[in-house]
């Protein structure tokens, strides 16, 4: 091995010691996965902030304030179910009682490493609007992490035609049929609750919309529309013990690859959550030990260790596994276009969600 120095030349003549402080290895660990959520909201004539600027607020009173009745109604939903939350808002301009454009609000959010996006709106067109922005800056350029979500409370054939719309991994869409609570305040709770379970790993089954009310019984999800809804990427909410709203299983609203064939690779909202995270601590570790790095021979070798090690010490979290039986297909190669360039291939084995457990019972007399 040779030692490196970055402040220390080799033409050094006088006589001395000379030390310098390496703080490239001090961080071992993996990154946090803190959450934070951006609403899009109207604002109302009254408000104090500005178009299309994102603001942090910290209650339904300051974004009410900020930027009208709509945030107010959303920030207090969120609030109500996870009290923890990094929240902000980013206002839209509403013509004459108009849809408008979220496209620009949208885009005023992208510098703001905002991990989850709740729209007011959940027409197509603001949901797709919310897609392609996702897309736009969630690919292996812009690389950001984040997740768009949306609700819906009127029937199973309206939300599936949207989430068949949409078909993406990282927006999911939640379904309560017949509630008096409104579809962005459930959106907003919902988000809430992706925002409070830091772990990407693990599933948000059976945790509960607090505030959120409950539909009659007549409106509620049975098992088979249950069943649909997670058949054709939506997220079904129930009414669990102590009448209280809660998840049944997240779902991401992808479910056909460009062929149009069922694939069920993104089925889980964990499995988005899961790579998300994993590629944020291969690029956190990279730009931690190889800030300046030159490219000889070694550090093809020197790059695969820190990026094993990264998916050992996700193995140990229980967000990924069979690290040791994948190792052979870590491979970490120089570019044959380009002689600056390092190439990898990372396999990630994701740890899935226990969803269902089936047992036999076998009668002995």
């Amino acid at each position: 091995m040779t030692i490196d120095f970055d402040t220390i030349p080799a033409s050094i003549r006088k006589p001395g010691v000379y030390m310098e402080f390496n703080t490239k290895l001090a961080v071992r660990t993996l990154p946090s996965n803190a959450q934070s959520i951006c609403l899009i909201v109207p604002l109302d004539e009254d408000a104090t902030a500005v178009a299309h600027v994102p603001g942090q607020v910290y209650s339904a009173d300051e974004a009410l304030a900020q930027f009208g009745v709509v945030a107010q109604e959303m920030v207090a939903a969120a609030i109500a179910t996870y009290r923890f939350l990094a929240i902000s808002c980013v206002g839209v301009t509403v013509t004459d009682g108009q849809e408008p454009d979220i496209s620009a609000a949208l885009a005023a959010t992208a510098m703001g490493k905002f991990t989850i996006l709740v729209p007011a709106w959940f027409s197509q067109a603001a949901m797709t609007a919310l897609r392609t922005h996702i897309n736009t800056y969630t690919d292996s350029v812009e690389q950001q992490s984040i997740l768009g979500v949306g609700a819906l409370t009127s029937t199973i054939s309206a939300a599936t035609a949207m989430a068949t719309a949409l078909n993406s991994g990282p927006i999911t869409l939640a379904l309560l049929p017949g509630t008096a609570s409104t579809s962005r305040q459930v959106a907003a709770a919902y988000a809430a609750l992706i925002a409070s379970e830091e772990d990407p790993a693990r599933p948000l089954n059976t945790l509960v919309l607090t505030g959120i009310k409950v539909p009659p019984i007549a409106s509620r999800l049975g098992r088979t529309e249950q069943e649909t809804c997670l058949a054709n990427g939506i997220t079904p909410l129930e009414v669990g013990p102590g009448d209280q709203v809660q998840i049944v299983r997240a779902v991401s609203t992808y479910t056909k690859n460009a062929t149009g064939a069922t694939d069920v690779s993104l089925l889980d909202l964990t499995t988005m959550r899961i790579l998300y995270y994993f590629r944020q601590a291969c690029r956190d570790r990279i730009r931690l030990r190889f800030p300046r790095s030159k490219l000889s021979s070694r550090t093809p070798a020197a790059v695969r260790s820190e990026l094993l090690d990264v998916a050992k010490k996700c193995e140990e979290l229980e967000i990924l596994e069979e690290v040791d039986a994948n190792a052979g297909a870590l491979i970490v190669e120089r570019s044959l276009q380009d002689v600056n360039r390092l190439n990898a291939s990372i396999p990630a084995d994701v740890v899935n969600g226990l969803h269902v457990f089936a047992g036999r019972i076998d009668l002995l007399l």
